[in-house]
């Protein structure tokens, strides 16, 4: 367990003064059921809900201060994507987080080390441990680093409606119908839905995205047809 609480502190490039701290943010409520100690144990969930708002607050800086001329609501629509529990996953797999966990045995066995919910939560409590051991400068780091970086990427993220639009107005020039746009697939839970969006310009154009939101969705897959066409006529 030692060891293996090393390599994760390797990976995350910081040592903590105070190791329960991170062993608390990596412990499962399965792993204490049926379990005795003279020591008080806990579980991650109240360091989940400290981290939630770090996690929260620390993106909202990062996109006011990159997007300075962005409205409320497209910030908003941005810090949903970058605070799902479908982005959150992903980070954690990048991170191999899941083979750090305390889990119970029954949870192990039934695929916890990779299920959505309790990794991006897990994800939460070690932003919560970091900023407790270390302050929000730790904890900054480590998001900026594995939630940001680790993201779509924002540029990506920046993506407006000129799309659409600049896709529907190269129709128009090729002589073509409007491009059509239809949702294929839905993964995910309710609360971290994932959409699959279908862009088709003709017959032979045709592209498919992910993401949390409908609306990103059709707009990277219209982008991807224009890359199509750019790189078309760059040739």
């Amino acid at each position: 367990m030692e060891a293996a609480r090393k390599e994760l502190e390797s990976k995350l490039g910081y040592k903590f003064h105070n190791r329960e701290l991170l062993q608390r943010a990596l412990t499962h409520r399965s792993w204490l059921e049926g379990r005795h100690s003279s020591e008080p144990l806990d579980d991650n969930e109240q360091l989940e809900f400290l981290g939630d708002s770090i996690l929260g607050f620390v993106i909202s800086e990062a996109l006011v201060l990159r997007f300075a001329k962005a409205k409320e609501g497209q910030l908003s629509r941005w810090k949903a994507h970058l605070v799902s529990a479908a982005h959150l996953h992903r980070c954690a797999i990048a991170l191999d987080l899941g083979s750090y966990l305390l889990l119970g045995r029954g949870e192990d066995r039934s695929g916890g080390r990779e299920r959505r919910t309790l990794l991006s939560d897990a994800v939460e409590a070690l932003i919560a441990a970091l900023y407790l051991d270390g302050g929000i400068a730790v904890a900054r780091e480590f998001i900026v680093l594995r939630i940001l970086q680790d993201s779509t990427d924002l540029d990506r993220l920046s993506l407006s409606n000129n799309q659409k639009v600049d896709l529907q107005n190269k129709a128009r020039s090729l002589g073509l119908p409007p491009p059509r746009y239809a949702v294929v697939a839905e993964e995910g839970p309710d609360h971290a839905k994932v959409f699959v969006v279908e862009a088709r310009l003709g017959e032979a154009l045709i592209s498919r995205a992910k993401a949390s939101t409908k609306r990103t969705a059709s707009l990277l897959a219209a982008k991807e047809i224009l890359d199509r066409l750019a790189g078309s006529a760059g040739k």
